[in-house]
């Protein structure tokens, strides 16, 4: 039976969805390509139909997760009172919530020391993602000038993403909200300044 390239391209999207989702929580040597195309009822040989590689595939993964944790903070910048866009993007990003949802949260918390682990031929594609995220949330960052913008939306992003990293490895729930709530305060008033 032939299906149509909607029917291809739904295909696809299922299989970054999911892959995406296995990546950040067991990272790429945890994620088998038999595995997930077994979980998703579809055949190993047809993940080629798709993706050239696993790499190819995790890639697209991160991608595609750094697109989404983006979505959810611009979300919550669109609900915030005028000036409150940075307190929005913060508290959004180290959202006791979004700290629990490893296989749903931020790929560079998750990933960034695979990513780094790459050759650095490969990188390509996630200095791209990287850039275009910090882009995008550099303009919700005060300062005098694009260039001081753009260091302060990099520092603003690495520590959080590091202090999200940090907080995962605690066990203990009150601590955890603790440290989030110190961190938010950091860098809300790191970032005024």
């Amino acid at each position: 039976m032939r299906y149509g390239p909607e029917h291809k391209q739904q295909t696809r999207e299922r299989i970054v969805r999911v892959a995406a989702r296995r990546f950040r929580s067991r990272g790429s040597e945890g994620a088998g390509i038999g595995d997930l195309m077994r979980d998703l009822r579809l055949t190993h040989g047809g993940f080629y139909r798709h993706f050239d590689s696993k790499e190819e595939l995790f890639a697209v993964a991160f991608e595609q997760s750094l697109t989404e944790v983006g979505n959810r903070v611009t979300r919550a910048i669109e609900r915030s009172a005028p000036g409150g866009e940075l307190k929005a993007l913060i508290d959004a990003y180290l959202d006791p919530e979004h700290c629990n949802d490893v296989a749903g949260g931020c790929p560079v918390a998750a990933l960034a020391s695979e990513v780094a682990r790459r050759p650095s031929a490969s990188r390509g594609r996630y200095i791209h993602a990287l850039r275009a995220h910090i882009r995008r949330m550099a303009k919700y960052v005060p300062a005098a000038t694009d260039e001081e913008r753009r260091a302060k939306a990099i520092a603003l992003f690495s520590g959080m993403a590091g202090t999200l990293t940090i907080v995962r490895a605690f066990t203990d729930e009150n601590e955890r909200r603790w440290m989030l709530e110190d961190a938010r305060k950091f860098y809300l008033a790191a970032a005024e300044r």
